[in-house]
């Protein structure tokens, strides 16, 4: 349960924290965020997702609200106001709010800025882990610059209800290629025939998640092989393995595309054992 969220400034709560009528993130999706994990009281991977932000801010030249070690006291307090051991951060900047136009309010408008915290029981990831997930296929709509961590997530909500009504459990976006860009809140990876990990190699068609940066030390620590390309839906299909990675989900088996199953359709061996070893190359900073 969200007891109070950090809102401009002051801490709210969480029945209260609002925005503007008025505010870019609101009318034009003119906002980034970033979601953090919160594991044991310590965040994951911390320094990389707040440079992202920093990256996905200077993209869309919105100013920088805060420094990174402000960032940091507003999450801390933000995580011990709502109790959470283990969960999530959530993290949104806005351009702010200004009367209704498409071009950009004047220089000096302040933006908006919001930062939330929730537990998720580690038992309910883990028991999702040892069942693996069921993946739709979904043609990917999205704007040209997917790179760029903002809140037009408008087609990720259309890909993912739509996997929901056909019994799925999540969503990967397809290009007019026919190979995978990434699912529709994280990035997408098989492990081939040779037994190598294949994802796609990062450009304006998928965002650089920072699971997936971290998951690369870990297998160049492991000494595992990677390929980073793109793959078709019917490779992925007759793949060894598959799975997910981001950082509410950490990395997730995938066992079923599009109602086929993967392999003998339970997570496979590699996928949960790099699920297993992961926090130990994750930066932990803790909080208390």
């Amino acid at each position: 349960m969200t007891r109070a969220v950090y809102v401009n400034g002051a801490y709210r709560p969480y029945a209260d924290a609002a925005v503007h009528v008025e505010d870019r993130g609101f009318q034009f999706a003119d906002a980034v965020y970033e979601v953090i994990e919160v594991k044991a009281r310590a965040l994951v991977d911390a320094t990389r997702h707040l440079d992202r932000l920093a990256t996905s801010l200077a993209a869309l030249s919105i100013p920088a609200p805060m420094s990174n070690a402000a960032w940091r006291l507003v999450i801390a307090e933000t995580v011990r106001r709502n109790r959470v051991a283990d969960g999530l951060v959530y993290l949104q900047v806005s351009r702010g709010a200004h009367p209704r136009d498409f071009l950009f309010p004047p220089a000096g408008t302040p933006p908006t800025v919001v930062c939330l915290a929730r537990s998720i029981p580690q038992a309910k990831r883990a028991a999702r882990a040892a069942r693996g997930i069921s993946v739709q296929t979904a043609p990917d709509i999205r704007w040209h610059r997917s790179n760029i961590k903002t809140v037009m997530l408008l087609p990720a909500s259309l890909a993912k209800e739509a996997a929901k009504a056909a019994g799925a459990d999540d969503a990967w976006f397809v290009d007019a290629d026919g190979h995978v860009t990434e699912g529709a809140s994280s990035n997408a990876w098989i492990v081939d025939r040779e037994g190598r990990l294949v994802t796609r190699a990062l450009g304006p068609a998928l965002l650089p998640g920072i699971t997936r940066r971290t998951l690369l030390d870990l297998l160049a620590r492991e000494g595992i092989a990677l390929v980073e390309r793109p793959f078709t839906v019917a490779e992925a299909q007759t793949a060894r393995e598959a799975f997910t990675t981001s950082a509410t989900s950490l990395v997730m088996p995938v066992v079923a595309i599009d109602g086929r199953s993967i392999a003998n359709g339970e997570p496979g061996t590699l996928t949960l054992r790099l699920r297993t070893l992961f926090h130990e190359v994750a930066e932990h900073t803790p909080l208390s």
